[in-house]
Formats: structure tokens, sequence, C-alpha cells
């Protein structure tokens, strides 16, 4: 019996662990060893980027999340974390981010970095999956959101999990106020 839910759009979304060609091999291995209740869709990488994404497939924008990892050095150490926050906020970097990384400074990671300690592809990166000494700090308003629409690791995919089940990442911890209203 297939599973439906509004969050999906008019995306097929199945267990993940069914479609693993669907799925960066960092993300599939944490699934699988957490043995995560985790779906997942295949979708046309030209719309991945999620406003796109929402506009063609019908997935609703405020129940999508983006993963934004911020790099904060002091004294010449780095620190990262992924930050998780819906698609129409972002990240206080410069505020709650950097005060929390105990970071002189706080910026977006490069790409290619976060790509590389990852193991994603950029447009895909996600906390499911993301190098274990990295915090996933997840602002209130994602953790209150029942379902949400997620990079899978790839551009050709996108997750779909409940908030409790990103709370329950070993990483995973609520901040509120991490983010602020795009608009």
């Amino acid at each position: 019996m297939a599973v439906t839910h509004p969050v999906f759009g008019r995306l097929d979304a199945v267990p993940a662990l069914d479609r693993p060609d669907l799925l960066a091999e960092p993300v599939r291995r944490a699934i699988a060893d957490q043995a995560l209740d985790v779906r997942v869709a295949e979708i046309d990488p030209a719309f991945a980027d999620t406003e796109n994404l929402c506009a063609h497939y019908g997935v609703p924008l405020d129940a999508s999340a983006n993963a934004v990892v911020v790099r904060g050095t002091r004294a010449g150490v780095d620190r990262h974390t992924v930050c998780m926050v819906l698609a129409t906020h972002r990240v206080d970097v410069n505020g709650l981010v950097r005060r929390r990384l105990d970071a002189r400074k706080a910026s977006f990671a490069p790409m290619d970095f976060a790509v590389e300690a990852s193991g994603m592809e950029y447009g895909g990166i996600n906390p499911v999956g993301a190098p274990a000494d990295w915090p996933v700090w997840v602002d209130g308003g994602v953790a209150d959101t029942e379902w949400l629409c997620i990079g899978s690791g790839v551009r050709h995919s996108k997750l779909f999990l409940t908030s409790a089940t990103l709370l329950s990442l070993p990483a995973a911890e609520r901040v509120d106020d991490l983010a602020r209203s795009a608009g």
C-alpha cells in the first residue's frame, strides 16, 4: 500500500532503502545503521533547487528545509556545523551560530570542502550521514514542522522525514532562533 502525504506533492516517495540508487553512500549508510524511517523520491536534477522543486512538484515550501554547513574559526581552529532551517528562512551565521561555535569568525563553509567532507553533492547535502563530529542544529521552525523535504546527498532525489526523525540523529539538537525570515 502506497503512503501519501501532502508534503510529497506529486512525487512518489518510497522507503529510502528500497532505492539506494537515489542516495549518497553516507546517507544510505546512516539510514541503514540507525534504522531511520525515511522516504525518498526521484526528481529531475534541473529542479533540485528548493523553489524550483516546490513549484514543479507541488512540495510545500513551508515544509522544505535546507542544510547549511557553517565554518567557525578561532585561533586558527575550524569547527563545522550543519544548520537546518526552513527554506523560507536564513541562518543567523554571524549571530547565534558564531556564538554557539565559540568562533571569532563564522561563514558558510566553502562548497568544495563541504562536498568532500560530507561525501554528498552540492545541493544535496543534509544532516543524515554528515560527518559525526559536525553538530546538527535544527531551528525551532524546522523542529515544529511535522514532515520535511530535505536533500538526499544527490541532486536527483529528495528525502522526506519527520522532524522527530531528524531530531533523533545522534548529533542533532533543537536550537530555537537559529534562523530568521528571509522576507
